[in-house]
């Protein structure tokens, strides 16, 4: 799995691409974020555009990310998460944790509204 960063508004936006099946796949992301966090950063965009595969692994990265966020008042949400994705979110009830919006610009602006 890769994913890159970027910031707008003050919010982290990272884009998934690849395969989130895994524990190693998410060592660098969740590295990644604990570093924008150590910088003051606490708002966070998960993009799931490029993502093409999630286990329930994966969906444990996932909750780590929301949970180190909380843990410093801030979020994590979701945008543009597949049809598989959506399902799978519905089905073990994460839809009930994470906020999820269907594209980037709805994310973005629901952290203005906040």
């Amino acid at each position: 799995m890769e994913f890159s960063t970027s910031t707008k508004d003050q919010v982290v936006v990272y884009q998934l691409e690849g395969n989130l099946i895994g524990e190693t796949d998410g060592i660098n992301i969740t590295e990644s974020l604990s570093e924008f966090l150590d910088k003051g950063d606490k708002n966070f965009v998960i993009d799931l555009e490029g993502l093409q595969h999630i286990n329930s692994s994966g969906l444990g990265v996932l909750i780590t990310l929301l949970t180190k966020a909380r843990k410093v008042g801030g979020e994590v949400v979701l945008a543009n998460p597949s049809a598989y994705i959506k399902n799978l979110l519905l089905i073990t009830k994460l839809n009930t944790i994470f906020k999820i919006h269907p594209n980037q610009e709805k994310a973005l602006e629901a952290y203005k509204t906040a």
